[in-house]
């Protein structure tokens, strides 16, 4: 699920950056700083889009460095049990296989797959279904269902089920 929020963040800007690129010099800094972070409670920031306030600079002590306080708008994902969405698989094994959807983790047990699903060892480790018709392996596909969410920190990991309607094998990619 994707959210437009307001995060506050304390800038760190050495001297050389003072003059009249001040405010450009802070957003960049900011940019770079948060843009593919995860923060665990508000989920990864995918982008800034736009600078609410930034506050009075105040010098540190012992160094000659400046902390400016600054408000900035940004658009987040962040996964809710139940949210159903695609992943690519990126690892298959024996107890089921990982996928990743955008900077996300997850993990597709094998009892959260079809019955018929039965795993194949191999070159290709995969997972087909009794008929053949479903071949679920390493680039593929799927479209899933979140069954369970675990923030640790600054990291989110998600588990997974393919086992219900319209949920399973999306397509493979070549």
């Amino acid at each position: 699920m994707f959210f437009h929020i307001v995060l506050e963040r304390n800038m760190q800007l050495h001297p050389r950056f003072f003059g009249q690129n001040l405010r450009e010099n802070l957003v960049s800094n900011l940019v770079k700083d948060v843009e593919g972070t995860n923060s665990g409670r508000h989920g990864f920031v995918l982008a800034v889009t736009g600078i609410e306030s930034i506050g009075k600079g105040l010098i540190r002590d012992g160094t000659c460095f400046v902390t400016f306080p600054v408000k900035y708008r940004c658009v987040v994902s962040k996964p809710f049990k139940g949210e159903v969405l695609e992943a690519v698989v990126t690892k298959v094994m024996q107890h089921g296989f990982f996928a990743e959807a955008g900077p996300l983790q997850l993990f597709v047990s094998n009892h959260e797959m079809e019955d018929c699903m039965e795993y194949q060892a191999g070159d290709m480790p995969n997972y087909t279904s009794s008929d053949g018709s479903v071949r679920i392996q390493k680039e593929c596909e799927v479209l899933l269902k979140i069954t369970a969410v675990s923030v640790v920190a600054s990291e989110i990991f998600c588990l997974g089920s393919i086992k219900g309607e319209f949920l399973g094998l999306l397509n493979v990619r070549a």
